[in-house]
């Protein structure tokens, strides 16, 4: 399972801050990897996911049900029901509800503040001023888990496919009465990805992300929708204020913490 909290599947702390510091232009290549395999319809099928969520606006809904191990190394799953709701370049929230107690991410330009326990407890931290920025110090240097981060950076086709090797178009399946592609990549060492795209708007359906180097072969289950294009959310959207008797702790605290929960 160490393998699972250092890809993607956990959580992508380490995608976030290798394929964002690629993106910023901070990554230092030592070699020069093999071109990857990837089939012109999977490649333009991410294409056209990279466009649609490039989109000033937008939120969508997720649920995620991810694995972890407990202290006697039992290969156990959490779930999460998500909000996100996005206004590039610099506002973003996300809402999250889960077995682990409900948690807040608001990000405002200039600071990620992130709320516990229905603000009871609160942690600030100053950060760039973009999300892809503030999510390489929130989520890169921090390991705040939030596994879909991929696609909210500046370039969602290339942070997903950053490290990918091959990739094709499975087949054309319906989710929700909504025609969507099924696509298959591989990300050496190990690590599977199936991703559903909706044929229209290219807008991801679903994600499973396996390991199959690690014990169990353990997977990262996500599904979208209700992705909204037409919401104009305001300032006050990713404003945080503290109820009475709210305490603020360390950022850092808040993240390890016993009330953080321990599978993020």
């Amino acid at each position: 399972m160490k393998r699972l909290m250092a890809t993607r599947l956990a959580g992508l702390y380490v995608v976030v801050a290798v394929g964002l510091a690629m993106l910023c232009g901070s990554l230092a290549v030592a070699a020069t990897p093999p071109k990857p395999t990837i089939s012109e319809d999977a490649r333009a099928a991410v294409a056209q996911m990279g466009k649609t969520l490039l989109a000033k606006e937008f939120s969508f809904r997720a649920k995620t049900i991810r694995p972890y191990t407990d202290d006697k190394g039992v290969l156990l799953h959490i779930e999460h029901d998500l909000k996100v709701v996005v206004r590039r370049p610099d506002r973003l929230l996300i809402d999250a509800n889960g077995d682990d107690g409900p948690r807040k991410l608001y990000y405002d330009g200039k600071t990620a503040i992130l709320a516990l326990d229905a603000g009871s407890l609160y942690a600030t931290l100053p950060v760039p001023d973009t999300i892809t920025k503030m999510m390489y110090v929130v989520m890169g240097r921090f390991r705040l888990d939030f596994p879909l981060a991929d696609f909210l950076t500046d370039a969602p086709d290339a942070a997903f496919l950053h490290g990918v090797t091959s990739g094709r178009v499975v087949n054309k399946v319906t989710i929700g009465g909504v025609p969507c592609v099924h696509l298959a990549f591989s990300q050496p060492p190990g690590i599977e990805l199936e991703l559903w795209l909706e044929a229209d708007r290219g807008v991801p359906r679903r994600l499973i992300v396996t390991d199959n180097d690690s014990p169990g072969k353990p997977s990262f289950i996500a599904e979208m929708s209700d992705w909204d294009f037409a919401v104009h959310p305001a300032d006050s959207d990713f404003a945080f204020t503290p109820p009475n008797g709210a305490k603020e702790i360390d950022f850092g605290t808040a993240l390890s913490g016993p009330h953080a929960g321990a599978p993020q």
